[in-house]
């Protein structure tokens, strides 16, 4: 039997999110083998959905399906406890079956899929042991859509008017990796205006203090401008090609960005922050009193 050290208990802690207590547990009944003690404790299904229901869920996997003549898409995000489940076969089923019938049944929103894939879910629940949910969905209809998913936890949908489904993907890439805020100039509203000349004169106090207002506001211009480069995305350079923005990008090819949707997995949700030698030593002063 191998050593059940402090290392390997973390370890296995860390793949499964499950208790130090329970994780040294399954260690000592599989003698050691992490792979095993993993299996175990799948396969245990002693954890009853509704006991998991309050856990957070900020891991998981996005998913998107286009239509074959591409102008219709739903994206979905689908969270877990962990990273480890979300790489999961059992896992990646649910969610394959899940944007299928999304797409299927054409739904707009969330609710009636959480709705009809309530049991699925508890089954896949009390199978695993982490909470799972269904988080978000959006169906996106148009001209021309094209998606791209980078690796299971970034996924984005761009429509296009004209051009084709190869440039929506490569669009779609770049908002993977570039995160625009918003389509266009003319979409940021006032208060991002507002909060963004809030934050630079804020972070420049010294170097704006006893400069004449005609500078100051020169300056803050300036600053405003930039902002609004960065955040759009027709205005940023293309990550292909950083000679040429992506609105010139697409006017070159005929066509025209006209939205798009990104997913992060976990984006907006609170995690919570674990002391894991506190949480040891806790567990431990638990187990002795």
């Amino acid at each position: 039997m191998a050593e059940i050290t402090a290392a390997l208990v973390k370890e296995l802690r860390e793949r499964t999110g499950q208790g130090m207590m329970e994780c040294k547990k399954a260690l000592v009944a599989a003698g050691g083998d992490i792979e095993k003690a993993i299996d175990d404790m799948r396969a245990s299904g002693a954890i009853k959905a509704a006991k998991k229901a309050g856990n957070i869920a900020a891991e998981g996997a996005i998913a998107v399906k286009v239509a074959a003549d591409n102008k219709s898409a739903v994206i979905i995000e689908v969270n877990s406890q962990t990273d480890f489940l979300a790489l999961q076969d059992d896992f990646k089923a649910f969610v394959a079956e899940s944007i299928e019938q999304a797409f299927a049944e054409k739904l707009t929103d969330a609710a009636p899929l959480v709705a009809a894939r309530e049991s699925a879910r508890e089954a896949l629940v009390a199978k695993c042991g982490e909470n799972v949910n269904i988080r978000r969905l959006t169906r996106v209809e148009g001209d021309v859509i094209g998606a791209y998913l980078h690796g299971h936890r970034i996924g984005v949908l761009v429509t296009l008017s004209g051009g084709n489904a190869e440039l929506a993907r490569d669009i779609a890439m770049h908002v993977a990796a570039s995160n625009p805020q918003f389509l266009s100039p003319a979409e940021v509203s006032e208060e991002a205006v507002a909060k963004e000349k809030e934050i630079f004169l804020a972070l420049n106090a010294d170097k704006i203090a006893g400069k004449p207002e005609n500078i100051v506001e020169n300056m803050v211009k300036g600053r405003i401008a930039k902002f609004l480069a960065e955040a759009s995305l027709v205005e940023q350079p293309f990550v292909k090609d950083p000679e040429v923005k992506v609105g010139e990008l697409a006017k070159k090819a005929g066509a025209e960005v006209v939205s798009f949707v990104r997913f992060e997995v976990g984006e907006g949700i609170e995690k919570a922050e674990v002391d894991f030698a506190a949480e040891v030593a806790a567990q431990v002063a638990a187990s002795q009193q």
